[in-house]
C-alpha cells in the first residue's frame, strides 16, 4: 500500500536536506513527485502480470502456430539504484502453444513488468518465463534496448549508451531452426 502523504513528505525532506527551500518553484512537489511514482513509474507493482495475460489469452487454430513477433515496444522502466529511469524498446518473439495473446494483452504485460523498481535483466527473463507458463508457448524471446538515465546524467555520463538484453525460454532457449528464425527477428530481419 502507497502512503501518499508520507512519500511527498519524504521527497520535501529530500529536497531541504540538498538545502532547496520548497516554497516558490518547488511548492507542491513532494505531491506531485509521490503522484508520478506511484500512478505511473511503478504502477506495474500492483499489476498481477500473469493475471493479466491469462485473460488476454485465447485458444489457438489450426493456423496460429507461426512465430509471432512484437516489435518496438516502448519500455520504461526504474532503476533501483538510482531511481533513474532507463526508457526505450522491447521485441517479444514466441511460437504460440495452446493458447495465445493478444497484441493489446502482450504490451500490457511487458508495461506490468517493467514500471517498477527492477534491473533490467529481470523484465525479460520474467515476461518469456510467463509466456511458457501461463500460455504454454513453446517458446519466447524478449529484448530489450534501453538508455539509461543513471548512465548518462551521473557517473560514467555516457550520452548515447544502449544497453542489449535477451532472454530466452523453453524451445527458442535451444539450438535449432525455431530459435535461429527468432534471433533473426530480434536482429532486424524480418520472420
Amino acid at each position: 500500500m502507497i502512503d501518499r502523504k508520507r512519500a511527498a513528505w519524504a521527497i520535501e525532506e529530500f529536497l531541504r536536506a540538498l538545502g532547496r527551500d520548497v516554497e516558490g518553484d518547488l511548492a507542491g512537489t513532494g505531491e506531485r513527485v509521490a503522484d508520478a511514482w506511484a500512478d505511473d513509474l511503478i504502477e506495474g507493482e500492483a499489476i498481477d502480470a500473469a493475471a493479466v495475460l491469462r485473460e488476454g489469452a485465447m485458444e489457438t487454430g489450426p493456423f496460429e502456430r507461426g512465430l509471432v513477433v512484437a516489435r518496438d515496444l516502448a519500455v520504461t522502466t526504474m532503476c533501483p539504484h538510482h531511481l533513474l529511469p532507463g526508457h526505450g524498446t522491447g521485441i517479444i518473439v514466441y511460437l504460440p502453444g495452446a493458447r495465445v495473446a493478444g497484441i493489446g494483452t502482450l504490451a500490457h504485460v511487458l508495461d506490468a513488468l517493467a514500471r517498477r523498481l527492477t534491473l533490467q535483466e529481470r523484465i525479460g527473463g520474467q515476461l518469456v518465463e510467463l509466456l511458457v507458463r501461463e500460455l504454454g508457448a513453446r517458446g519466447a524471446l524478449c529484448k530489450l534496448t534501453l538508455t539509461h538515465t543513471c548512465l548518462i546524467a551521473r557517473g560514467e555520463r555516457k550520452a548515447g549508451a544502449l544497453i542489449e538484453t535477451v532472454a530466452a525460454a523453453g524451445e527458442l532457449a535451444e539450438p535449432g531452426p525455431e530459435r535461429d528464425l527468432a534471433l533473426a527477428a530480434l536482429s532486424g530481419g524480418r520472420a
